[in-house]
């Protein structure tokens, strides 16, 4: 895949073509600052060129299916920031600076929020997610919406992980045959592709964590209640939050500077403000000396070569100067009744929450209820070819939100997942937790599905506890990532740690669109000697 060569285009730039120097497309948030701070590129000219690489790549070419659609209002969006520039207005390290956002985000762009579905064709609502408006006022520009797992993966326990109605299957960048993971497909494969420098995922339990890892990018699961949740197409409001993908860690943390903060409208997040940091203060590649790490291989023996990555990253931390403390894991019976309860409240939550969400919705829209939603589904063709909607039936069934059972259920599983977790790293006197993120990529298969390896993205996921994942190599060609845990509202801690490990490994390498890693040289060779 060629590089792409970005040139300012706009006289105020005072930079000519001829003087211009070339910009990769895998150039990080902060190397396209930096950019157009020498007057080399312009927001404009990131923007056109990014439009050009969706088309080359996206919609053609690997055809990754991780863009659902562009923003009609990019272009003249990033006119203005380059206007703001050229007077001396800058709003910060975003300013300029091309996001993604998952289509399940909402933004007043002139765009459906989908959430992967055609029930969801026409929700275009004219609401800012107020994150989104974070994000602009930070002088982000929303280049478009990317590609998921429809419904964020909580339609069947069937489903394809990357598979929307409104976007097709998602491809991985490392290997065209193999899952981009879920449900933040779209924002995974788009990073890793070069399609854009930061994207906005969100997580109910490993949907920013997975496909991170499995497309070889940084993703972040920030405490639940760091990060507001309105107007975004809900599961959980236990659960689900919002978080950046990016290249670096860096960039991560830039972009949660901006996320971070409260929102009236959700109460979650009532100690947001007081809790938020200047992330990037704390990134320090020094950050590992003298730090008791925790090691955490709930996925050891499974996949030789994956312990063998994983080993790896380990030298690596003891290289940063970390000292590396092995950890005992909850007992299997534990870890088996967080994730079953988990599966059953999320449930529940999920038809309440998507009822309340479904109600504001425009009149445009009319599935406006879970049971409108699974008539819908029956009666459309284009949903249901790959898999049902068991999940949809099941949360149908549910207790009604103010079952108190279930809620004293949510608090006790919540309380065990935090103390799981808090346990380990009080016992080991450990100020985060590493463990691999999962295993490679598995192949798409629609008849059997594919092979799954682990996370540890349950305990995270339903305590609320943060989750960072930085690439950590690859396990033969597909990427996979290291996980940094630690204690609830502990992301600068964990950036930091994640910064000096990603410093000192330079474990992640761009992609290079095989159809799949059969093709690579040395395996073609193999299977085929003669």
């Amino acid at each position: 895949m060629t590089k792409l060569v970005l040139f300012a285009a706009a006289a105020a730039l005072a930079a000519s073509a001829a003087s211009a120097q070339p910009l990769s497309p895998y150039a990080s948030a902060g190397q396209q600052q930096a950019a157009m701070k020498d007057g080399r590129v312009s927001s404009e000219a990131l923007v056109r060129a990014y439009f050009d690489r969706i088309a080359e790549i996206d919609r053609a070419g690997p055809k990754l299916n991780s863009v659902i659609a562009l923003s009609p209002r990019a272009i003249t969006d990033a006119r203005r920031l380059d206007a703001e520039r050229a007077a001396g207005k800058l709003r910060g390290p975003l300013h300029g600076i091309p996001v993604l956002l998952k289509d399940n985000i909402e933004a007043d762009i002139g765009l459906p929020t989908t959430a992967g579905s055609l029930a969801l064709a026409d929700n275009v609502t004219g609401r800012d997610a107020p994150i989104v408006k974070r994000l602009t006022d930070a002088g982000a520009v929303i280049l478009g919406k990317t590609n998921l797992s429809e419904w964020a993966n909580f339609r069947s326990t069937r489903s394809i992980s990357g598979w929307s109605a409104v976007g097709g299957l998602t491809r991985n960048p490392y290997s065209l045959d193999r899952t981009a993971c879920g449900s933040s497909s779209g924002s995974g494969a788009a990073i890793a592709a070069g399609i854009g420098a930061v994207a906005i995922g969100t997580e109910t339990n490993g949907s920013i964590t997975c496909p991170a890892a499995m497309t070889g990018v940084v993703g972040l699961k920030p405490t639940v209640g760091l990060v507001s949740r309105t107007h975004i197409v809900p599961i959980s409001p236990a659960q689900d939050t919002a978080g950046p993908m990016t290249r670096t860690v860096a960039d991560a943390a830039a972009v949660l500077s901006v996320l971070a903060g409260s929102d009236p409208a959700d109460p979650a997040t009532a100690q947001a403000d007081g809790k938020k940091a200047d992330y990037l203060k704390a990134l320090d590649r020094n950050a590992l000396k003298g730090q008791r790490i925790g090691v955490w291989n709930p996925m050891k023996g499974r996949l030789p070569e994956l312990d063998l990555a994983f080993d790896r990253a380990l030298q690596d931390l003891k290289a940063a100067g970390a000292e590396l403390i092995e950890l005992k894991g909850p007992p299997e019976a534990e870890l088996e009744k967080v994730g079953s309860t988990s599966g059953e409240l999320l449930r529940w939550e999920f038809k309440a929450a998507l009822n309340d969400y479904l109600a504001t919705t425009p009149p445009a829209v009319k599935a406006r209820t879970l049971d409108a939603l699974i008539a819908f589904n029956k009666s459309e063709p284009r949903e249901m070819p790959l898999f049902g909607q068991e999940i949809f039936e099941q949360a149908a069934k549910a207790p009604p939100a103010a079952d108190a059972a279930m809620q004293a259920k949510r608090a006790e599983i919540r309380k065990l997942a935090a103390a799981a977790l808090d346990r380990m790293l009080a016992d080991g006197k450990v100020v985060a937790i590493v463990a691999p993120s999962g295993g490679p990529a598995a192949i798409v298969d629609p008849v059997t599905g594919g092979r799954f390896f682990g996370s540890p993205s349950t305990l995270p996921a339903v305590s609320g506890h943060p989750h960072l994942t930085v690439p950590m190599g690859q396990v033969g060609g597909a990427p996979v990532g290291i996980s940094f845990l630690g204690p609830a509202w502990s992301e600068a801690r964990l950036l930091g740690l994640g910064f000096a490990y990603e410093q000192q490994s330079r474990a992640r390498r761009e992609p290079d669109f095989l159809a799949s890693v059969a093709k690579r040289p040395d395996v073609a060779e193999a299977f085929d000697p003669r």
